[in-house]
């Protein structure tokens, strides 16, 4: 899964449909500059490791609809990883900092002419001291906290609007091992 989530299109498509809720693969293919076989095939490669469902309901003819899927995205822990999930992921990691950062600076950008969105900048850095078990915990409430404010487009209410956050946590390289 994460060599097919580290291909660059395939996180563009998963992008959009995170924006639009649900998209046919025309719709997609318009908004990127791409061909529609080539967002085709990339939802069938998506829909094949969970990550995008097919919406039949708005199905007409041969016009498929799609939108993310609501599965959450985990993969094993670092020590059991083989060579080649490694990679990937650390590939997929990179991929996602770089797209983080510009998307970041897309906001900084845009921020003056959002109006009252232009405030909407919660940040903090800190860091806490814990156990690798209170870190999981730890992580596990920021996901909780998160699918709390979750909603599907069509529950999507006037005046919200879509907001990325993002977690990132990791011991300090500087300290010494304890």
């Amino acid at each position: 899964m994460a060599k097919a989530l580290a291909n660059p299109l395939r996180q563009r498509i998963l992008r959009e449909l995170e924006l639009l809720g649900e998209a046919t693969s025309t719709t997609l293919a318009a908004r990127l500059g791409v061909t529609t076989g080539g967002t085709s095939y990339n939802l069938r490669v998506l829909a094949s490791h969970g990550l995008v469902n097919e919406v039949p309901e708005r199905a007409k003819g041969r016009e498929r609809w799609w939108r993310r899927s609501g599965n959450g995205l985990r993969f094993p822990q670092l020590s059991e990883q083989g060579p080649d999930l490694r990679a990937a992921v650390e590939q997929l990691n990179q991929l996602w900092l770089t797209e983080d950062l510009e998307t970041f600076g897309a906001f900084l950008e845009a921020r003056q002419r959002l109006g009252p969105w232009a405030d909407a900048l919660p940040y903090s850095r800190g860091s806490i001291r814990v156990s690798l078990d209170e870190l999981a915990e730890f992580f596990e409430g920021y996901l909780s906290l998160l699918k709390r404010f979750q909603r599907s487009a069509e529950d999507t209410p006037a005046g919200v609007r879509t907001v990325q956050t993002r977690f990132i946590a990791f011991p300090d390289p500087e300290e010494a091992d304890t």
